[in-house]
């Protein structure tokens, strides 16, 4: 295995230079939405009947407000679906759990 820092450095120039701010603040935004997933999921299959904070969900749910606010008025359409196809998943496991 020859390894070539020349090359190494070469590929992440020219491979990562597609990334952009743009997709890192979309993949955040799906990770903030995933905090609180496996917990919903947990409560909802019985591994566990402790709920997730409600300052957790609370703090996530005002920050992607924000987020769908700012997506809103800059007119990024993929931002503004992707938050609100997060805010829907949410709501509906939440109800899945309460209403159970």
């Amino acid at each position: 295995m020859n390894f070539d820092i020349e090359k190494v450095s070469k590929f992440v120039r020219e491979k990562f230079a597609h990334v952009s701010a743009e997709t890192l603040g979309w993949m955040a935004v799906i990770a903030v939405h995933a905090a609180t997933i496996p917990s919903l999921l947990a409560v909802m299959t019985g591994l566990t009947d402790k709920m997730p904070g409600a300052d957790l969900i609370l703090l996530a749910w005002t920050g992607l407000t924000l987020l769908f606010v700012k997506a809103a008025v800059q007119k990024d359409m993929l931002n503004i679906i992707t938050i609100g196809i997060g805010f829907i998943i949410q709501s509906v496991l939440m109800v899945l759990i309460f209403f159970k």
